[in-house]
């Protein structure tokens, strides 16, 4: 998914804070909780998105769900509030994720299959690329598609192995076409 470059500025802002007052291992685990509550919560998300409710209202909400937060977060998520851009806040807290991440050295691994697999499958294709680093830390997240009608899709950072039955169709649909 692209992040956008509100969410990204933001989070390099709240990185660069973070580092200089040393509270980036505070708020990675904090905004890690941002992005469960704002997945889990369809009417938070319909709430931050309504154009007709002010700031005000929204910072008062906020400050209650994100209460147990330490300042720094709370003064975080108030910003955005206050800039209209609540809409971006789980991008925001995600693509902190990410940075903190991309600073320890661990890798983003996506794997789609058509049916879940199991964990002897994934490791070996986890094995078969070039683009996991085995030796370093990395975090899996497994996307079960159907439409994707068998095979796998691996997405390592900005590189993409696809080896779906879907796409191996398509190509044999444009190379019929093409003849």
């Amino acid at each position: 998914m692209l992040t956008s470059k509100v969410a990204k500025r933001y989070a390099q802002g709240l990185l660069d804070f973070t580092n200089e007052s040393g509270q980036t291992a505070t708020v990675f685990s904090e905004m890690k909780d941002v992005v469960k509550i704002m997945k889990e919560s369809a009417d938070l998300n319909k709430f931050f998105m309504t154009p007709y409710i002010d700031s005000k209202k929204k910072i008062e909400v906020a400050n209650e769900i994100f209460k147990g937060l330490s300042v720094s977060s709370q003064n975080l998520i108030r910003l955005v509030i206050k800039h209209g851009r609540e809409n971006q806040l789980k991008n925001i807290a995600q693509e902190f994720i990410n940075k903190v991440e991309d600073l320890s050295g661990v890798q983003r691994v996506t794997l789609t299959t058509a049916t879940l697999l199991s964990k002897e499958n994934i490791d070996q294709i986890l094995r078969s690329t070039n683009l996991v680093n085995a030796d370093s830390n990395f975090d899996l997240k497994v996307i079960v598609k159907p439409e994707i009608l068998g095979g796998y899709v691996l997405r390592v950072g900005d590189q993409q192995v696809d080896a779906s039955v879907k796409t191996k169709l398509n190509q044999v649909k444009k190379d019929f076409q093409l003849n």
